[in-house]
């Protein structure tokens, strides 16, 4: 059998390198591109799962988002006390006299008749104006403030009902009082100082009521059964 020739050896040699040295190429070209999209000792973090690539941030020149404005209950209206006021006057038949001083939403009053009729009162008065007063024996003032300016109202006295109004006062009108022990005596006088001046009062001495003289409405001064003591201001 005749061998092939030394030519032919020599060129499948030549082609078998040829083969080898393009393997090797192509071999190192993809190492190469590995290993810059991993690089020795860079450590690959698998994604998240549900993690989105980038988190979007908020464009700056977007409006933020407004609340639309709650509605917020209307307030109360402000209830305010009636005004510290003393107030005077008489009944609608001109018999007895009225007299009734408001401090902080109380209110204590006076009615007597200027002979031996007589009656403290006190209760509270409400935002609106209105008051019941009550006193010993039964007594009753029922009235209302109005406009800040008199008092209207009724006062029930011993099973008699009368009607009366009380303009403001300004000093020295308004209610006065006065208690002491004169000759062994306990005095407890009250007075009326209406508007124009004119007094109406009485004295109860141990019990028994009469007409009171009258007092000096700058000072209070007022002498009684020879003895002179002050009758001052009342306010509740």
């Amino acid at each position: 059998m005749k061998r092939p020739g030394p030519l032919l050896t020599l060129l499948a040699g030549l082609v078998l390198g040829v083969f080898l040295l393009s393997l090797n190429a192509a071999t190192g070209t993809r190492t190469a591109s590995a290993d810059q999209k991993n690089p020795p000792g860079a450590t690959v973090s698998p994604a998240a799962p549900g993690a989105s690539a980038s988190p979007s941030s908020p464009d700056p020149s977007s409006p933020s988002p407004r609340s639309s404005p709650s509605s917020s209950p209307s307030s109360s209206p402000t209830v305010r006390p009636v005004p510290d006021a003393d107030y005077a006057g008489r009944t609608d038949d001109d018999s007895s006299a009225v007299a009734v001083s408001l401090r902080d939403g109380k209110a204590i009053a006076y009615f007597c008749d200027g002979h031996d009729k007589e009656s403290w009162l006190k209760g509270d008065v409400g935002s609106d104006g209105a008051m019941k007063l009550t006193g010993r024996d039964g007594a009753e003032l029922n009235g209302t403030l109005k406009d800040g300016r008199r008092i209207r109202g009724t006062v029930d006295l011993g099973g008699r009902r009368s009607g009366f109004t009380a303009d403001r006062a300004v000093k020295p009108s308004g209610l006065y009082r006065a208690t002491s022990t004169v000759r062994g005596a306990k005095i407890d006088g009250g007075w009326i100082v209406l508007p124009g001046g004119k007094q109406v009062g009485v004295v109860d001495r141990d019990g028994t009521p009469s007409k009171a003289p009258a007092i000096d409405p700058e000072t209070g001064a007022v002498t009684i059964d020879g003895r002179k003591i002050v009758a001052r201001p009342v306010t509740p």
